[in-house]
């Protein structure tokens, strides 16, 4: 009789396990909202899922980016993906899939979704029967970046001089070759200079104004564009670009009646938003733009909310007659609010829009 080891091995690609893991994603999508216009293919392509994955032995790593519908509880959603992929891929393929990184692409309105799978409803009662969900997560207030370019950079610099060096001395003691000529005349070159020469002293600074760079990445988290969310569970991290904040609030402001373009700012510690009013009382239409905007902003989760301020202006044909009374009436004029002290930062842009449907773009996860 032959035995198991003689009857060969099953080797899984890393093409397969990716594959498996993106259609996990799209079904963890469509069941959380994505239902109706089944066969647009201009809807799929923008929320299927991507992935990639990379076997080692009987480990996978796997990673995916997906679009999400809006609105909905991005914390929640992000860690219904993350673990259906996980069960899924584990379940399919049998190797130890011991994390999946979830990056958030971009939103999409929840009735215009495409779905072209039955999705299969992720079981997470081993994991959270019996248990609550942890409001207080570790997720930092920043986003960490991991610096790769630089320490890339750093990495190639130190091991091709390194490699050198190593090379010119196992020729001078194995192969009995003279030292090279660019590590004789190196060698030769110090020796003939002080610290106190020009040539020195340039020479050191820049070392140092490159040390005092590394530190201060070291330091520094960095990925400024990201703004953290509260995570339902301690290994979830979540974190949405300010765009996509921006986009949404401006979405929201758009609704308010009379309100004909806006446009928003949104920085990590404030969010501005500029309203153009067409017809209707300012005071009215501030108070509306001011209570969307609030209401987006708190549904995003983040977990250190910006100041927002709101600015209502008139446009030069602003019609006051469908004012309510008592409101203001007469020449165009702005209103505006500051639900807090006015401190800026870097910020960006949503330009403005009609009533344009609600969208996002470049939210990841990741999952550590």
């Amino acid at each position: 009789m032959t035995t198991a080891a003689q009857r060969g091995t099953t080797t899984v690609s890393d093409k397969a396990v990716r594959r498996i893991a993106e259609q996990a994603a799209t079904e963890a999508v469509a069941d959380q909202g994505a239902r109706s216009d089944r066969g647009a293919r201009s809807d799929r392509r923008a929320w299927s899922a991507k992935g990639s994955a990379t076997v080692h032995g009987r480990r996978a790593d796997v990673a995916v980016a997906v679009a999400l519908p809006y609105p909905t509880p991005l914390p929640e959603a992000v860690g219904g993906v993350r673990q259906h992929v996980l069960d899924r891929t584990r379940q399919l393929t049998g190797l130890d899939v011991p994390a999946a990184r979830v990056t958030v692409t971009g939103l999409f309105p929840a009735q215009t979704a495409a779905a072209a799978v039955e999705p299969v409803p992720p079981d997470l009662s081993k994991d959270t029967a019996g248990t609550e969900p942890d409001v207080k997560s570790r997720s930092p207030l920043r986003w960490w970046s991991q610096r790769r370019l630089p320490m890339a950079l750093l990495t190639l610099a130190a091991a091709l001089a390194s490699g050198a060096l190593a090379v010119d001395l196992i020729l001078v003691h194995v192969a009995h070759r003279p030292a090279a000529h660019w590590r004789a005349e190196t060698v030769r070159w110090l020796s003939q200079h002080g610290p106190g020469d020009p040539a020195v002293v340039v020479g050191a600074s820049v070392v140092a104004a490159l040390g005092v760079v590394l530190i201060v990445l070291a330091l520094t988290p960095g990925r400024r564009q990201l703004l953290t969310l509260t995570s339902p569970a301690p290994d979830l991290r979540v974190a949405m670009d300010r765009t996509a904040v921006a986009v949404l609030i401006r979405d929201s402001v758009s609704d308010t009646q009379g309100v004909a373009q806006v446009r928003v700012r949104a920085g990590r510690r404030r969010v501005l938003v500029r309203a153009q009013l067409a017809f209707g009382d300012r005071t009215v239409a501030l108070e509306q733009a001011q209570s969307a905007a609030r209401r987006t902003l708190e549904a995003c989760g983040l977990r250190r909310p910006p100041r927002l301020r709101v600015r209502v202006r008139a446009t030069t044909a602003w019609d006051p007659g469908t004012a309510a009374s008592g409101g203001p009436a007469g020449q165009p004029g702005s209103a505006g609010a500051d639900t807090n002290a006015d401190t800026s930062d870097g910020a960006d842009t949503a330009e403005p829009s009609g009533t344009s449907g609600t969208s996002g773009t470049a939210l990841e996860g990741a999952n550590r």
